[in-house]
């Protein structure tokens, strides 16, 4: 799915619908008892961070969402039957936290007791009025510090209808967002033919997050998990890794506004020879952290590439169709002082993943609260990053063209990177948010271009060098290595210069 923010998900006039839970609803949840089952390190992060933050005076928008069309004139009814149906399929949308004190406790509201509110808003003829409206109701709806922080909305016009779905991110992540149109357009189907979804009961995310949590305590500040991250930390001097090229900042000045990039990176055929010259190597994900760190050596002298790389938590086939946040992280480390050719940093990187991926099942955020005061945040976003997800198995996903389905992301403020690259059927996608300086918009589009540059000519060169490569029984998948310059040459592949 397409990722990009609510002003360029293709927002057209129409009379708008919204649904939230009912007030009846959130008047039961006040009065609940505890849940049993506490919420996830990073739920609890997250909303801890930005309590900081607006305490700070700094309101600061974290939301998470998609958009998709529902061709044809829609049954609101219907619609809403749907919403409900999938609402009820996932536990996480009716469970909140509130504070005890400082402590963060869970509520879950009955399934019997969540029933939609439907208002009617009224007719927005001004594509540009209703994008400022939907961000603005966004903002507090789908608030990080309020329950509940989900709303749906409907743009609904005679010959088709545009679906909106906001949550705040302790609900969702990337992989939740990417498979919520198919389950709507089928939950849709089903309830204008008046049938029943024949499907299985859902795992629930909140039980997720008592068993990761349960794992999660029972380490300490000597457990092995921890020691490597504080040694990584350590050579970050105290926090996590920035992203390594110069983005303009002032140290001493105000958490900056930023900028959003989105852009087809090479389309499916390029995508395609890139993913098969990188495969020996654990494929695109390992292509692109290659390609980063020969890029931030040529262009900023960086002779090692520290990142956190972000990876999904659903580690057992229970939780393929939760909704939730199950994201880790890895650290590692690319160093490319000396490396000769781009198959040498394929390689660095797909040990490194190997070596650290198992890093990721660990809380990011329980880990840092055992390093102490080895860790020094800086920054409301712990680190940069920069993320692959191959999103053409998800169902539907051929669709998503045909019904302008987008992942939305708030962009508001900080002083990182935060690139997504995602395939898609029609090649490779690149999205950023970023500090909205002049310095940071120059060397993130010049790292766009590079990046485009050197997929462009593994995908081309690294495919010509295989079918030409004589034949090694040996090593019978690698094919013949492809050159990268010395820094601060022009980046190629095969001595060829790449193409723009």
């Amino acid at each position: 799915m397409r990722v990009t923010d609510i002003q360029r998900c293709e927002i057209r006039p129409g009379r708008l619908v919204e649904w939230t839970l009912h007030p009846t609803a959130v008047e039961v949840a006040t009065g609940l008892p505890d849940d049993s089952r506490p919420p996830a390190y990073v739920q609890e992060a997250h909303v801890r961070t930005a309590r900081a933050v607006r305490q700070a005076g700094l309101f600061v928008p974290t939301w998470l969402g998609t958009a998709f069309d529902i061709p044809g004139r829609v049954d609101l009814d219907v619609l809403e039957g749907a919403l409900r149906a999938w609402t009820l399929r996932h536990e996480t949308l009716r469970s909140g936290l509130r504070w005890v004190g400082d402590e963060m406790r869970r509520f879950t509201l009955d399934a019997d007791a969540v029933v939609l509110h439907r208002e009617d808003i009224g007719d927005f003829p001004d594509a540009a009025r209703l994008t400022q409206y939907l961000q603005d109701r966004f903002d507090l709806a789908a608030d990080a510090l309020s329950w509940p922080n989900f709303i749906f909305a409907a743009a609904v016009r005679d010959d088709s209808t545009s679906v909106y779905m906001a949550f705040d991110h302790t609900n969702v992540d990337a992989y939740s967002l990417q498979r919520i149109t198919a389950e709507i357009h089928e939950l849709y189907a089903a309830g204008l033919d008046g049938r029943a979804v024949d499907a299985a009961p859902v795992a629930s995310y909140v039980d997720f997050c008592a068993t990761e949590r349960a794992s999660a305590d029972q380490i300490d500040d000597t457990h092995a998990v921890v020691t490597r991250w504080r040694e990584f930390v350590n050579r970050c001097d105290g926090k996590l890794p920035n992203f390594p090229l110069d983005l303009g900042l002032d140290p001493e000045g105000p958490l900056p506004t930023q900028k959003f990039m989105h852009e087809m990176l090479v389309d499916a055929s390029d995508a395609a020879a890139f993913e098969a010259y990188c495969r020996p190597y654990g494929g695109s994900l390992s292509g692109v952290l290659a390609a980063t760190a020969l890029i931030v050596r040529e262009d900023a002298g960086q002779q090692v590439y520290r990142t956190v790389v972000p990876f999904h938590t659903r580690a057992r086939s229970q939780w393929t169709d939760s909704v939730g946040w199950y994201v880790g992280g890895a650290p590692i480390e690319v160093p490319v002082a000396r490396t000769p050719d781009f198959d040498s940093a394929l390689e660095t990187v797909r040990a490194a993943l190997r070596a650290n991926r198992p890093l990721s099942r660990m809380p990011i955020a329980r880990v840092l609260q055992l390093l102490g005061s080895d860790f020094r945040p800086t920054s409301p976003d712990l680190y940069s990053i920069v993320s692959f997800v191959d999103a053409r198995g998800i169902p539907g996903a051929e669709r998503w063209q045909d019904l302008k389905a987008y992942s939305l992301l708030r962009v508001s403020y900080g002083d990182q990177v935060c690139a997504w690259i995602t395939r898609l059927h029609e090649g490779l996608q690149f999205a950023s948010r970023y500090p909205d300086t002049g310095v940071a918009d120059k060397n993130m589009r010049l790292y766009v271009e590079r990046l485009r540059e050197l997929i462009v000519s593994v995908a081309r060169e690294g495919v010509a060098a295989r079918a030409t490569a004589p034949a090694d029984d040996t090593v019978p998948s690698r094919p013949a290595p492809v050159r990268i310059p010395e820094p601060g040459q022009p980046l190629t592949a095969g001595g060829v210069r790449a193409v723009r």
